[in-house]
Formats: C-alpha cells, sequence, structure tokens
C-alpha cells in the first residue's frame, strides 16, 4: 500500500514539473512573439516620390536645362528650387562674378519639390556629364505643403544618391534649408530647422559637405530682416551675395585639381 501511494506522489510531482516546464515555454514564446510584434510595428521608411510638373513653363525651363548641360563643358551645378533659380535674376551679379568661370549651369526651378527634383536628375538634367561641383539645396516647398520633415530628408537622400550614382566623381556642397518666416517659432522654419537636423548626417565631411548659412541671414533673435528676403522666403541680392561669400571658398578649392604626386 505504501509502494503504491509512494508511486501515486511521484506521478503528481513529476507531473507538475512537467506542467510548470510547459507554462514556462509558452510565457517565454508569447513574450518572444511579443517583442517580434514590436519590431514589426516600428514605422516603414518614407516613401520617396519621382515625378514631373505638367506645367508648360516647367517644361519649356528642364527641357531648357538639359539643352544646357548637353553642350558640355559643365564643371558646376546647382540644383534647387526657385531660391536656386534665383541666381539667374536677384543673384546674377553674384553668379557671374564667382560661378560663371567654372561653367556653372542653373538647375534651379521655381516651386520644385524634392520629387520634381529626383525625377529631373533621373531625365537629362545631369546626363553625361561629371561636374566637379554640385550645390543641392532643396525641402522647402516641400514643408510648406504640409509634407513632413521625414519624408522630406527622405527626398533630400534619395537626390543625394541620385547625384553620386550619375556623378561618381562629384563632390556634394549639402545646404542647410534657408529659414524662411519673420521669427524663430514660425512653424515653417521650425520644419526647415527638423529637416536640417536630419540632413546634416548625411555630409561625410568628404565628398559630401554640410553648409548651414542660416545663421548669417538672421538678426539677434532669430528674426528675418526683409532686406535679406523681401517676402520671408526668397533672397535679395545681399542674401545672395552672403551665400556666394559663404560658399566660394570650399568651391575654389574643390574646382582646383589636386596636384600630381
Amino acid at each position: 500500500m505504501k509502494w503504491a501511494t509512494r508511486c501515486i506522489l511521484m506521478f503528481f510531482i513529476v507531473g507538475g514539473a512537467h506542467d510548470l516546464q510547459r507554462q514556462q515555454t509558452l510565457f517565454f514564446s508569447r513574450a518572444s512573439t511579443g517583442q517580434e510584434a514590436t519590431k514589426e510595428a516600428s514605422p516603414p521608411a518614407p516613401q520617396v516620390n519621382s515625378e514631373p510638373r505638367n506645367d508648360g513653363w516647367w517644361k519649356q525651363r528642364y527641357e531648357s536645362m538639359n539643352k544646357q548641360v548637353a553642350a558640355g563643358n559643365v564643371g558646376l551645378v546647382f540644383i534647387g528650387d526657385s531660391i536656386t533659380e534665383g541666381w539667374d535674376n536677384q543673384g546674377k551679379d553674384a553668379w557671374a562674378a564667382n560661378f560663371a568661370k567654372f561653367g556653372a549651369v542653373n538647375l534651379g526651378i521655381g516651386g520644385d519639390q524634392t520629387q520634381h527634383v529626383l525625377w529631373r536628375l533621373q531625365n537629362g538634367n545631369l546626363k553625361d556629364i561629371s561636374p566637379r561641383v554640385a550645390v543641392l539645396m532643396i525641402g522647402t516647398n516641400n514643408t510648406g505643403s504640409g509634407v513632413s520633415p521625414e519624408v522630406t530628408a527622405a527626398g533630400v537622400q534619395a537626390i543625394l544618391n541620385e547625384i553620386k550614382t550619375r556623378c561618381p566623381d562629384t563632390s556634394i556642397l549639402l545646404m542647410a534649408v534657408f529659414p524662411r518666416g519673420e521669427t524663430a517659432d514660425d512653424p515653417l522654419r521650425l520644419a526647415n530647422d527638423k529637416v536640417n537636423g536630419l540632413i546634416k548626417p548625411l555630409a561625410d565631411g568628404g565628398r559630401v559637405v554640410f553648409i548651414d548659412i542660416g545663421p548669417l541671414l538672421l538678426m539677434p533673435g532669430g528674426k528675418l530682416d526683409r532686406g535679406i528676403m523681401p517676402d520671408l522666403l526668397h533672397l535679395s541680392p545681399q542674401a545672395y551675395q552672403t551665400w556666394a561669400d559663404a560658399i566660394v571658398p570650399k568651391i575654389n578649392e574643390l574646382m582646383t585639381p589636386a596636384a600630381k604626386p
């Protein structure tokens, strides 16, 4: 009888141990599954689009750019939106004095966002050229249209990658998106500031150099002077000269062929 009792006790002890082991296995399995689910729930990388615009004047300027680069002897390109396009107007004197000698081509179109610039670069704006330097400043029309800083920065990165692929020997000056709005707490100013924080790490200090001239355009306290940006977005001739003065030393350095050993 005692022998039978001991067998029964052993059965429940061993069975209980197995149940505990199964419960522990189930618990850790669920915990692991939860961790994996958490990882899978992380937000996906922003989707980057590439698309043209349908405006007739836009197509005309885009095609004019393609003809310019097809003519060859392009040593320097400026890529961007209306602020870059403004080198042809408010910035023409600074352009003529500092950049024309390098066979510079202005690849800026007013109103362009990152997806429009990316499409242009994929469809002729960089075809068969290898400029020594490309100056890129883009993104304010994205944030101004309600696009998030994260998506805007992803578009800037896609453009950088496109330039690197199509022009493997080209150095890139990545400009911080310029400040806009009258005061430092302007929502669009804050959005551009966030974009700049996201794109700054894209520079490697070698082939890609990040340059932020925003502080040079601002008054003490972060206020924008209408003498610098008459509409608090686009540059005056004085501001274009400030931009030129800030980047000319680096451009001159990069445009000078390296001495042969």
